[in-house]
């Protein structure tokens, strides 16, 4: 029972963001020891090969840029207990992992055959950079620079042949499910789709994006302290050399003045070898010079007005020494000691590079009885082992920060992406999918937002906080506007349709005039959508806009006398100049109700319907006496509309036409009356527009009495 309920402990913890970052790494950790095993193997056999990349190829591939990264720089650093010089090589490590990686990312390693493709590219890093890495550390070899990195190559591309084939067989047996599981992660959200991650990845914005800014920032800083570390490191190891030089020198030469004697160096200058001692003073001398192994030259001048008087100056392999008696100009670095050594004083070590080379040389002199200095013993140390022991410091701290700086700048901005990116872009894709469209879309829009559960326990998960408050009151606040829009939106198309019905009510004939001819219109609406008559203007809000419009076609009625608008009969000239100025009344009304209101888009098209609905397309019509397409399309709409129902309809100056009649007057009128395409398109469609009639309570007539219906 107990250890049943220690393993669901443990499930439940390697189950959780930072357990499974655990196990990962313990993963990895054995990636790092399939390199080492292999390596160690391969040393065993006393193969040239290292083969210490398929833990790095495994933890690169499957897991992605940091693992690869952590894996082949551990390796190295682990490696370096057993042999030092393989911590120098972490960089190289780290390449091999990050181009392993990028191929990875692009199907390199999904086929077999392609991931051989990628064995000249691994030991491009791993022979040539390598290689060039090694020139640096421990000079040129036997072969030459450019024959050392062209056989290191060949031998680098056999190693990682090796490598990648070795990681195939075991990619082969490792289980897909378990694979899969391998890339390393740290969502603290609902984790992202690679879709999407990609999708925010493209997201324009007006400067550089903030995981750049962050990577940069990084890489900077970074840089700057590598430089900086670097530069003091690489002077220290300098100066320590130097200095560590210096006291090489300063012994030898004090070794050497004390091999001479001080009271017969002007016989040695005089007599040379044939002086008493000299050839045991010299073989002393050899033997100082080669117990040192960075000493160049030891010898013994005299120092006189007119230059260095050679009392002892040992050959070596490359060049011979000055004889006894010799004088040897003064170099121009030492001009300003000239003064000094004419005095026989002590001087501190110099270094010069002129005729014999980069030298560090130390001087000490011989004094004889009296204190003066007889001459002085001088050794000179190659200072070319110093520059080529500096050169190696930095290629070494080079690589390895180089690759440190690398798994220190991925490391970055994976946490970046996990707990601030990726979040910001989850936060930013939902709220730019927001849609305002209806209720749904917004409760799914909230949804959405809710479901991405963000939890990073800082100021990003604040924000999210703030931001599902904010958008949950704004979309229940957007609700209230909606409902309370809608009431105002059905409270005004109610007023429209209770003033025209006033208006209308007054000819005691008229019906249900306005609600009819807004049906109509609404058909021919349609069926002009239907045939795709002018898409760009027959927008959804247009068509609202002329529906909402037609009720108030006649307001301007509301100024003609009661008299006029029910006269039985034909009205005369005066009268229905009279009646014909209802149409500028109308338009009168609607303006002065535009600048109360605004100038909202139906309020327009009832200005338009109002003015224009008894225009003629021959231009025959009132009150400007439009022709064509000068008559704006909604009054061209109302005007059929207008006319039909009138047919139809009982006036108090004829009764109804049936529907035939009232079908064959409108033919007539196409070309004339009506727009040649809109009237013919409403004709043409006889059924629905009898349908529309039958819904709207229309009883049709029987074709008596005088046509009268165009007259008002």
């Amino acid at each position: 029972m107990n250890n049943s309920l220690e393993n669901k402990k443990r499930s439940g913890f390697f189950s959780r963001p930072k357990g499974r970052i655990l196990m990962l790494v313990l993963v990895y950790l054995v990636f790092v020891l399939i390199n080492m095993v292999v390596n160690r193997l391969v040393k065993h056999f006393g193969l040239p090969l290292y083969v210490d990349n398929i833990g790095t190829l495994l933890g690169a591939v499957l897991g992605g840029y940091l693992p690869g990264i952590f894996v082949g720089y551990v390796t190295n650093i682990i490696n370096a207990t057993a042999e030092p010089a393989n911590m120098y090589y972490a960089g190289i490590s780290v390449l091999i992992a990050v181009s392993a990686t990028f191929m990875a990312e692009r199907g390199m390693y999904d086929r077999f055959w392609k991931a051989l493709l990628t064995i000249p590219v691994l030991a491009f890093f791993g022979g040539v950079i390598g290689s060039i890495l090694t020139y640096f550390i421990y000079g040129p070899g036997d072969l030459g620079f450019w024959g050392q990195i062209w056989a290191d190559f060949k031998l680098d591309l056999l190693d990682k042949a090796i490598t990648v084939v070795a990681f195939y067989l075991i990619k082969l047996l490792l289980p897909k499910h378990s694979t899969d599981k391998l890339p390393l992660t740290f969502w603290r959200q609902k984790p992202l789709t690679k879709a999407q991650i990609a999708l925010a990845g493209k997201a324009e914005t007006k400067g550089p994006a903030l995981r750049s800014k962050i990577g940069v920032i990084i890489t900077v800083i970074m840089i700057f302290v590598a430089f900086v570390t670097t530069g003091i490191s690489y002077t220290l190891y300098q100066d320590f050399s130097i200095a560590r030089y210096k006291e090489t020198g300063r012994h030898v030469a004090s070794l050497a003045a004390a091999v001479i004697d001080p009271e017969k160096v002007d016989g040695y200058i005089l007599k040379g070898e044939r002086a008493p001692d000299y050839r045991e003073a010299e073989r002393q001398l050899e033997v100082i010079r080669d117990s040192m192994e960075y000493i160049e030259y030891v010898y013994v001048y005299q120092i006189r007005e007119d230059g260095c008087y050679v009392v002892f100056d040992l050959d070596t392999e490359e060049l011979e020494g000055g004889n006894p008696g010799d004088v040897v100009p003064f170099d121009e670095s030492f001009a300003e000691l000239i003064p000094s050594l004419l005095e026989g004083k002590a001087i501190e070590p110099i270094i010069s590079d002129d005729t014999y080379g980069y030298l560090l040389t130390d001087y000490e002199p011989v004094y004889n009885a009296e204190g003066r200095c007889v001459c002085y013993a001088c050794a000179d140390i190659n200072m070319n082992d110093v520059r080529q022991s500096g050169y190696s410091f930095l290629a070494k701290v080079i690589s390895l920060f180089s690759g440190f700086l690398v798994l220190i700048l991925v490391l970055c901005l994976w946490l970046s992406d996990y707990q601030l990116i990726y979040p910001i872009d989850a936060m930013t894709f939902v709220a730019g999918e927001f849609a305002y469209n209806s209720e749904d879309d917004l409760e799914t829009g909230v949804r959405r937002l809710k479901s991405l559960d963000i939890a990073t326990a800082d100021e990003i998960e604040n924000l999210y906080h703030v931001l599902v408050k904010t958008i949950s009151e704004t979309v229940g606040y957007i609700d209230d506007v909606r409902e309370k829009g809608e009431q105002i939106t059905r409270m005004q198309e109610g007023l429209i349709y209770i003033m025209a019905d006033l208006v209308e009510g007054r000819d005691k004939t008229t019906g249900d005039h306005v609600h009819k001819t807004a049906a109509y219109v609404r058909l021919i609406l349609e069926l002009m959508r239907e045939e795709g008559l002018y898409p760009d203007i027959l927008t959804d809000a247009y068509v609202e806009e002329v529906c909402n419009a037609a009720p108030l076609h006649d307001v301007g009625k509301i100024t003609v006398s009661d008299v006029i608008l029910n006269k039985p009969g034909k009205l005369t000239d005066e009268e229905f100049a009279v009646m014909k100025r209802h149409t500028m009344a109308g338009q009168e009304i609607i303006e002065r109700a535009m600048e109360l209101a605004g100038n909202t888009g139906y309020l327009k098209e009832a200005k338009n319907v109002a003015t224009y609905h008894h225009e003629w397309w021959n231009g025959s019509g009132y009150p400007l006496g439009l022709q064509g397409e000068e008559i704006p399309l909604s009054a061209r709409i109302m005007a059929i509309a207008d006319v039909f129902d009138a047919l139809l309809s009982v006036r108090s100056y004829k009764q109804s036409y049936s529907f035939e009649r009232s079908m064959e007057i409108m033919r007539d009128g196409i070309g004339k009356h009506f727009d040649p395409v809109i009237g013919q398109l409403f004709v043409d469609h006889e059924d629905r527009v009898r349908e529309v009639a039958g819904r709207t309570g229309t009883d049709f007539g029987d074709d008596q009495g005088e046509d009268l219906s165009l007259q008002r």
